[in-house]
């Protein structure tokens, strides 16, 4: 029997499974804009055939016209349907004149207009879900409670269920690590960190007055007996690590160094501040010291790496309630708070799966990114994870970190030496950032300049006339 569903002038391309229906229709709408099958000014079907030709009931597609409606991507004319409404082309992707910026770690740019518009999209329906409020209005120091609450479902991969009483609200991952060190140290102060440790702690120790002690490390990243012995020597108050995905080695530790880790800091009454960063790229967790020792550790789960450098949110994990009260007091000393508008995006992108899908994006784009890592270095060079979207380019000798950076910036490349993350004497290495570049053959056409250059010796490259 022939299906005798009215035809319409567009039909959108949903499955029924997906969640709610409406919204399933809503996302279709834009996709479709996205990608050029609805056009600006076209008439979609009116609500009642629609409806018919899909074989739901009307209530639904009005509701998801309505949704359009409030993401800003219809627009309904009295008397006359609904529109698509005028929205600005998609931009091209940048052409980079001048220095090819591998020093950043950024998340590469993945190529899916459908989800660009989605993310544009949850960010205009902000104002009809919260109008003014959101703009006028100062919130509490560790954030309002619905967006703490989001915090806690975006980690709970990773942390298992948290309270979002102990989920706090920070202005990025170095406003995390200014609030908890405001918290646990005092000028003059020992902390300890991975030997080769993230620039922003160097930084914010330096302005703390801080002394910043490196923990030996091999290529499983920090030795556990070396942790323990500063604590039997130097007696420091915290210890910082980054556990997954090391910035810059790309080391991860394994259960057994973090269960050896978390017994050491325990049997010393040293509090850990673990900055996961970069925890939410892996397919599978590695597992949380926060999960192994939650009255101990300080979690910092920052948004840069794995959603968006652009919002500054970063969710701080504190062991107890005294401890929320002590930072939540460090937070309104230093920073105030973090921008509502910026944890409110964050908290929408996590609640309707966006955030989930712009982490799926990444992760397909950095594949691709590693296997023309892999393609163009030499594996006994470059050290790097394939969930990683940098790389630890350790150097033959007899290259040397700044001659070899020198050439590079000479040919139009940017990197970073070992300089900017030893807490004592600097290796021979330089770190890649493989996401920063705006497309897969501008990082072919470095990747490529870096083989070169490692083929030669610094003598035969040199530019000294």
């Amino acid at each position: 029997m022939k299906d005798k569903r009215p035809e319409v002038s567009w039909r959108p391309a949903i499955k029924k499974a997906d969640g709610p229906l409406y919204l399933a229709i809503a996302d279709a709408i834009a996709a479709d804009i996205a990608e050029g099958r609805l056009s600006e000014g076209m008439r979609l079907p009116p609500q009642r055939p629609l409806a018919d030709a899909l074989g739901i009931d009307f209530t639904t597609v009005s509701r998801a016209y309505n949704e359009a409606r409030y993401r800003g991507l219809v627009e309904g004319r009295v008397g006359q349907g609904t529109y698509v409404k005028a929205r600005r082309g998609r931009p091209a992707r940048p052409t980079t004149i001048g220095i090819i910026d591998m020093s950043m770690n950024l998340p590469p740019l993945f190529d899916d207009a459908a989800l660009a518009a989605r993310l544009w999209d949850d960010i205009a329906a902000l104002q009809a879900d919260q109008g003014l409020e959101l703009l006028m209005r100062y919130q509490a120091p560790a954030g309002a409670l619905p967006n703490r609450t989001a915090g806690a479902n975006w980690l709970r991969p990773r942390l298992g269920d948290v309270p979002a009483e102990r989920v706090l609200l920070c202005p990025g991952a170095q406003g995390a690590l200014l609030a908890t060190l405001s918290s646990l140290t005092r000028a003059g102060d020992i902390i300890c960190a991975e030997a080769i440790a993230y620039p922003g702690l160097r930084a914010l120790a330096a302005h703390l007055g801080l002394t910043l002690l490196g923990v030996a490390m091999d290529d499983e990243g920090l030795i556990p007996q070396a942790f323990e012995e500063l604590c039997l020597s130097r007696t420091p108050k915290a210890l910082y690590c980054n556990p997954t995905l090391h910035n810059p080695t790309t080391a991860t530790l394994s259960l057994e160094r973090r269960e050896a880790i978390v017994t050491i800091a325990r049997r010393h009454g040293v509090p850990i501040i673990e900055d996961d960063a970069y925890g939410a790229l892996p397919q599978t967790p590695a597992r949380a010291l926060a999960t192994l020792a939650p009255d101990l550790v300080y979690y910092i789960g920052g948004l840069a790496k794995c959603l968006s450098p652009a919002l500054r949110i970063a969710y701080l994990v504190v062991p107890d309630s005294r401890s929320s009260v002590r930072i939540e007091g460090a937070i309104r000393a230093t920073v105030g708070m973090a921008s509502p508008l910026a944890a409110a995006v964050a908290s929408r992108w996590i609640e309707d799966g966006t955030a989930d899908a712009v982490v799926a994006a990444i992760r397909s784009e950095t594949v691709v990114r590693q296997k023309m890592l892999c393609e163009y270095l030499p594996r006994n060079v470059a050290q790097t994870d394939p969930a990683a979207f940098h790389a630890w380019l350790r150097l033959p000798s007899p290259w040397t970190r700044g001659a070899f950076s020198g050439r590079l910036q000479a040919a139009g490349i940017s990197v970073v030496a070992s300089d900017a993350f030893a807490l004592g004497a600097a290796p021979e290495a330089v770190r890649l950032g493989l996401g920063v570049a705006a497309s897969q053959a501008e990082l072919r056409r470095s990747l490529l300049t870096i083989a070169d250059l490692l083929n030669q010796s610094p003598a035969a490259s040199s530019l000294v006339v």
